[in-house]
């Protein structure tokens, strides 16, 4: 039973997307339409709460739910264009890897695998940054978020072929899901590495690496032996009294590729069936087709082969798999079959060699791209700290006074500047520890940002003192938002605020009126705030009184 949206925790919220994307990526279409259109409502729910995580998992949610559903993937692009603008306006860094990635997936949908290159090289750049935890997230859900972002990325690497940056991506999302992850996560990981592994066996074998093939599938099948258990806890729609090989097209076909034979015949029939998507069908069918093979049925392998081809005729999802599908095919239409030997066998390696070096050449374009990104974001990162306050990451004296002077300058509309200072600061300095003072800092520093509007500037003023400028906002409205500001701080827990609440004081900047002028008024307007007990706005419509 679905609860009344008051009713919805900011985490049921989270949980309930969370199933709603494992439905969508297992159910036939009916369910991923009703999954995609309840995923749009709890969107809805969270911008209606305005708390950056929250929406940002709520658009990453809408964006997957889309792009894993026939007919919708189109629509995926503007969800995908918000999620980017609302992680990149939030700093919700992890979240705007994973749009990149996800970006990247949308692309090679569309055939455009150059630009998959360059969305993934992005993201890879900001992963590989020295990432801090969100201090306003528990581990376990920073985990997931990491997690997901690597899980995405490492699809997006398999799917262009770039197989060893892959393994090294999902070795990454191994670390993250270890020690924090559900059930759920856990399948997905497996299954993503199994599909990996297989991809990469296949694509050895067509440079005649049969040994190193061999491994690869072999770890796919003892991976995929290691599904059964979180599998049956996971959020897959499945049977619980049947084995995830009986039905995930790729836990099944990791076996029959290890070990091919007449046991694997009828279970890859099924789970040809249940293949919703172009990696699961010609994984599924060579499968198939090696083990019908085997069983001197080499039409009928031939005939399956045949099928996954025109399924697949105008799908660009899986480049490096259907060059596996096409290889596969054309082992098996020739005189003899595989013991064919002819020019145009010969013709055939010489083409795998070549196509081997443009993969390596790929995966070279990918390291350049994603340093080229890095080097970029480092030089960015520079430019920003001269103006940024290292502590709480938000503006300092000198961007508050770069950009009041611009406004100030520029001003046609109402404009409101607060001051903002800290009540019971200094106990938590002489009771903890600076340390501590530090981390409650941080914690209401990112609180007051994002109470208020994405327009409006938060800058650290000094200690314990921030100024928010409030541009096009009258004071009446600029009071309202400030209060809003101030009860969420109110509302932090104890172990996060250790008690600081904020007393604020806003003025209306008054036409040709100097910078230094109204931050004077402004300070006097949150000595108001403080003489009548703290917690608090004071909006000043004149000159303050005298006792302030």
């Amino acid at each position: 039973m679905v609860p009344a949206p008051h009713e919805m925790s900011d985490a049921w919220l989270v949980g309930r997307a969370s199933e709603l994307v494992a439905v969508a990526q297992s159910s036939h279409l009916s369910d991923q339409l009703d999954a995609c259109q309840e995923v749009d409502d709890l969107l809805a729910q969270a911008q209606a709460r305005n708390e950056p995580r929250i929406v940002g998992q709520l658009l990453r949610a809408a964006a997957v739910v889309r792009l894993v559903t026939p007919g919708l993937i189109d629509l995926s692009d503007t969800m995908l264009d918000e999620l980017l603008a609302h992680t990149r306006r939030h700093g919700l860094v992890v979240l705007e890897a994973e749009a990149h990635a996800l970006r990247g997936r949308r692309y090679l949908f569309g055939g455009f695998e150059d630009k998959a290159l360059t969305e993934v090289a992005s993201g890879l750049a900001m992963l590989e940054e020295s990432l801090t935890p969100d201090p306003v997230l528990d581990k376990r859900t920073w985990d997931r978020l990491l997690a997901n972002a690597l899980q995405s990325t490492g699809l997006v690497l398999t799917q262009l072929g770039v197989y060893e940056m892959a393994d090294a991506v999902l070795a990454r999302a191994h670390n993250a899901i270890r020690d924090s992850a559900g059930p759920h996560l856990i399948y997905i990981h497996l299954m993503n590495r199994a599909r990996m592994l297989i991809g990469w066996g296949l694509r050895l074998e067509r440079v005649a690496n049969l040994e190193e093939a061999a491994t690869k599938f072999a770890t796919a099948s003892a991976i995929a032996e290691a599904v059964e258990g979180p599998f049956r806890e996971s959020l897959h729609p499945g049977r619980r009294d049947r084995t995830a090989a009986e039905q995930v097209p790729i836990i099944g076909a990791a076996h029959a590729l290890a070990k091919p034979g007449p046991e694997h015949i009828a279970p890859l029939w099924r789970l040809r069936e249940l293949s919703m998507y172009a990696r699961e069908l010609i994984i599924v069918s060579i499968a198939l087709a090696r083990c019908l093979e085997l069983e001197e049925l080499p039409q009928q392998a031939l005939q399956v082969l045949a099928d996954a081809r025109t399924r697949l005729e105008h799908d660009t999802s899986e480049p490096t798999l259907m060059l596996c599908l096409t290889r596969e095919y054309a082992k098996l239409s020739g005189p003899h079959g595989e013991h064919t030997i002819s020019a145009l066998q010969t013709y055939a390696n010489a083409l795998e060699v070549e196509l081997w070096q443009m993969q390596e050449a790929r995966t070279a374009t990918l390291v350049t791209r994603r340093d080229h990104e890095r080097l970029t974001r480092a030089h960015g990162a520079i430019a920003q700290q001269a103006l940024q306050d290292p502590l709480t990451g938000l503006p300092n004296r000198r961007a508050l006074d770069d950009r009041l002077a611009a406004l100030i300058g520029a001003q046609t509309h109402p404009m409101a500047i607060a001051l903002v200072d800290l009540d019971g600061f200094k106990v938590v300095n002489d009771k903890h520890s600076h340390a501590e003072g530090d981390d409650v800092l941080r914690v209401i520093a990112s609180t007051l940002r994002q109470a208020l509007r994405g327009d409006d500037l938060v800058a650290r003023y000094g200690g314990d003192e921030f100024v928010v400028l409030l541009p096009g906002a009258p004071l009446h409205a600029a009071e309202a938002a400030l209060g809003r500001a101030v009860d969420a701080v109110a509302d932090l827990p104890i172990d996060l605020s250790r008690g600081v609440t904020l007393s604020v004081g806003v003025i209306s900047v008054r036409p040709r009126e100097s910078a230094n002028r109204a931050l004077a008024r402004a300070d006097s307007a949150m000595y108001v705030a403080k003489r009548r007990g703290g917690c608090r706005v004071a909006a000043v419509e004149g000159e303050p009184s005298s006792d302030a």
